[in-house]
C-alpha cells in the first residue's frame, strides 16, 4: 500500500492571510496568535504546521484561522481561511474541518 504524504502547512506572511480573509470571506482581520497542530490519523501525521489565529468583522465570527501551504509541484500556494462557528471551535478543529472537507471532495470526484 502506497503511503500518502503529510501535508505540511508552511510559513507565510501574516499580510498575505490577512489578505486570504478578506478574499475568501470578506472582512478585515487582525492577527492575535499561532498556534501549533499536528493532525495524526491511524498513527500517521497527515497535517503539521502553524494556524494563524485572527479577530474578524464577520457577521457569523469574530476569529478566523487561516494557514497556507504550497502546492505540490507548483509555486503556487493555497490558502485556508475557517471561520469559528458551530464545531470549529479552535485551531485544531478547523484543520479537521479542513480534512474531512477535502476528503469529501475527492470522494465525489
Amino acid at each position: 500500500m502506497r503511503k500518502k504524504k503529510a501535508n505540511f502547512a508552511s510559513e507565510v506572511s501574516i499580510e498575505a492571510l490577512q489578505k486570504a480573509i478578506l478574499d475568501l470571506h470578506g472582512c478585515k482581520a487582525i492577527w492575535i496568535e499561532s498556534v501549533p497542530v499536528k493532525e495524526i490519523f491511524e498513527g500517521e501525521t497527515v497535517w503539521e504546521g502553524i494556524v494563524q489565529v485572527f479577530e474578524v468583522d464577520h457577521p457569523k465570527s469574530k476569529l478566523c484561522y487561516a494557514w497556507s501551504h504550497g502546492l505540490e509541484g507548483s509555486k503556487k500556494r493555497r490558502f485556508f481561511a475557517v471561520l469559528h462557528q458551530g464545531l470549529v471551535d479552535s485551531a485544531k478543529k478547523a484543520v479537521k474541518a479542513m480534512i474531512v472537507n477535502e476528503v469529501r471532495k475527492k470522494c465525489t470526484q
